[in-house]
């Protein structure tokens, strides 16, 4: 059983860290999230798209990369 308050993923969550305030793309059990990283809480994160904030539950997420510029 976990501890209340506890990261449920400590190697995602450090992952992420590292990713605020970039451009990332999520894929989530359900579909694609593509926007600014903006916050890690211990089971969400929070991704801007289009100036509107979205909780992801990091339970949810099946992989994350940085998005790539296209030209």
């Amino acid at each position: 059983m976990t501890q209340v308050g506890s990261i449920s993923n400590p190697y995602l969550y450090e992952t992420l860290n590292m990713m605020i305030g970039q451009a990332i793309v999520v894929q989530t059990k359900k579909n694609i999230q593509q926007g600014k990283l903006i916050s890690v809480l211990a089971d969400d994160i929070v991704l801007e798209v289009s100036r509107t904030p979205f909780f992801i539950s990091m339970k949810e997420i099946v992989w994350v990369t940085l998005a790539t510029m296209k030209k």
